[in-house]
């Protein structure tokens, strides 16, 4: 399949119809895009969105955020989820401080060697960020892709090697215009190739999709079951983060205590919470944000 065939049609329909996000504007900085990057890992953008403007407001350069404590980056992450992510951004930002003049860097490289940057991040920033020709491949444009492409319903659980070919072979040659049709792909999916109920008459790549050609039936049911997490220990140290949270100072076990009754998965979640640097014991029977 040329170039042509999906880059221009969905570049198209990018420019005519995509979300008016603050990352994407021309004004967002490397380190705006690095951070929104990090917020929507298994974050939708309507969550997302408040949460990136009030921490852009308050931390608007990596030197900002890595002079701050990482309890308060914590703190102001909220109900996000997944908080270590916080911490990452923290210890991200002090790397960059470190080790790049304070400036987010260009090279996918470098990116990778920053806290927390895995392959997807590191290609997204290069290309949404210093418009850089490279495949960002999320669950979405890997199910656009399959579908438009190799004609199936829906790609795999993971990103392989294969993946990141297969739409690096789609991405023009010129650069600027490579990312912005990265970022169309990536909004196609979101938006109108979606997994359970495409809207396949408003796509604009119909005319060239294998799958739709085909006139198979996507199958019946969720592709993947959802992850449970009411009684799970992540609801659990969520409760516990948020004790802390709105704390300003240390607090005694006893005022986590009443936050969930089974005192051994209590135990477990605030553990663990220590382990992995989200919380720090302060004295006996204490605990904090770090600070």
């Amino acid at each position: 399949m040329a170039v042509h065939d999906l880059a221009t049609p969905a570049v198209a329909w990018y420019d005519a119809n995509a979300r008016d996000l603050p990352w994407r504007s021309p004004d967002a900085t490397p380190w705006g895009v690095l951070v929104s990057e990090v917020m929507l890992q298994q974050t939708p953008v309507s969550r997302v969105l408040p949460a990136w403007l009030d921490w852009m407001a308050r931390w608007p350069t990596p030197s900002d955020l890595a002079a701050d404590a990482p309890g308060e980056a914590i703190r102001a992450w909220g109900r996000l989820g997944y908080p270590r992510r916080a911490l990452r951004l923290h210890e991200c930002a002090v790397a960059i401080v470190a080790s790049h003049g304070g400036e987010v860097p260009a090279d996918v490289d470098e990116l990778l060697r920053l806290p927390g940057i895995g392959a997807y991040t590191a290609r997204a920033v290069a290309a949404f960020a210093y418009r850089q020709r490279h495949p960002v491949v999320d669950t979405n444009v890997r199910r656009l892709v399959a579908r438009a492409v190799a004609g199936l319903p829906d790609a795999g659980p993971t990103t392989t090697a294969r993946d990141l070919v297969a739409v690096a072979d789609l991405l023009p040659t010129e650069p600027e215009l490579a990312a912005r049709t990265s970022v169309a792909f990536m909004e196609l999916g979101a938006l109108v190739c979606t997994a359970r109920s495409p809207r396949c008459t408003d796509c604009p790549l119909v005319a060239v999709c294998e799958f739709r050609r085909s006139g198979a039936a996507l199958p019946a049911g969720p592709t993947r079951r959802p992850q449970r997490y009411a009684g799970t220990d992540r609801q659990v140290r969520g409760l516990i983060l948020a004790v802390l949270r709105t704390s300003t100072g240390p607090v005694p076990r006893t005022a986590i205590d009443v936050v969930w009754p089974d005192a051994d998965q209590r135990h477990r979640a605030l553990t663990g919470l220590v382990a992995d640097g989200l919380v720090r014991e302060v004295g006996s029977d204490r605990f904090s944000l770090p600070g």
